[in-house]
């Protein structure tokens, strides 16, 4: 019988974090060779009736990837570069938190406005100058992602991504949680981050192309505001593309944020695929075996 809730997580430094019904388990590799794992606990507005709302809990999941993955990353880090693994201060952790939160929003929403410039009054067209920024906002977030994965450590990051996908693929699959047969699956996974990010470009053209070009400050402070709503909806149009991945048309759809994602993942090796097997297995400890069928956030 196939089980409503879905397994899922990120990549970290040298490590992959999974998300269970009851914790969060990360698993990362130390410089001595073997694992260092992490459990935390999630609270009432993780698990709670609130996360059952449409709308509202693509709202909350947002803040908790932020606040889970943030506190992973800085976890993992110390891990990689074998220093001593201290717990992080709220301050530290929400300080971060908030200026992740302001480089995306600067660089895909307010960036892209700001780089319209004379195009705006060249085009003469409200519609048409609000799909020309989506154009630059697809090109901007293109041109980040290929940029970064040239970065050896962030190359590194994207294996271990794609060590996450393979593994929550095949606990999809029901294939056996072992190396070999994590192996053949795919680095690829229709409700991950990167095709979130994908949706977020796409709604953001269809909202921003009804809301017109105001001024200036007017413009910048709709693309910000609107950032809840954005993420709200592209939230709940990745849980559908996810229901309804087995229809022909809907495959089709999904075809581009595939092929995205080939920015985001790379190949593992047998190690990295191990780590994201044990961070795996330790959320289904604590689920007692609880079955799965998808990521919410591969």
């Amino acid at each position: 019988m196939v089980n409503s809730f879905h397994y899922g997580g990120q990549a970290v430094m040298e490590g992959v974090m999974i998300r269970g019904r009851r914790l969060v388990a990360v698993a990362v590799r130390r410089p001595e060779g073997d694992i260092a794992l992490r459990l935390e606990s999630l609270g009432d507005l993780s698990t709670g009736l609130l996360r059952r709302i449409p709308f509202l809990r693509g709202i909350i999941v947002l803040w908790e990837t932020l606040a889970l993955g943030t506190r992973a990353l800085l976890f993992s880090t110390n891990v990689a570069l074998g220093e001593e693994e201290k717990e992080i201060s709220r301050p530290v952790l929400w300080g971060t938190v908030m200026l992740a939160l302001a480089f995306v929003i600067a660089i895909i929403f307010v960036g892209p406005v700001l780089a319209m410039g004379r195009l705006e009054s060249a085009l003469d067209n409200e519609r048409l100058a609000a799909l020309v920024e989506g154009i630059i906002r697809l090109g901007v977030l293109l041109a980040y992602l290929y940029l970064i994965g040239l970065l050896p450590d962030i190359r590194r990051v994207f294996a271990y991504h794609g060590a996450e996908h393979k593994t929550i693929n095949a606990l999809e699959d029901g294939a056996p949680l072992e190396v070999e047969a994590v192996r053949r699956y795919s680095t690829a996974h229709p409700r991950c981050g990167t095709s979130f990010l994908l949706v977020v470009v796409v709604i953001s053209v269809l909202l921003f192309v009804l809301v017109g070009t105001p001024p200036l400050w007017q413009r910048l402070l709709s693309r910000v505001a609107l950032v809840p709503v954005i993420a709200a909806v592209s939230y709940e149009v990745i849980r559908l593309m996810g229901a309804l991945q087995g229809n022909r048309v809907m495959r089709a759809l999904f075809r581009p944020s595939l092929w995205l994602q080939s920015l985001t993942t790379r190949e593992p090796d047998d190690g990295q695929m191990e780590v994201a097997i044990y961070a795996l297995r330790e959320v289904l400890a604590a689920d007692e075996g609880t079955e799965a069928t998808a990521s919410e956030q591969a």
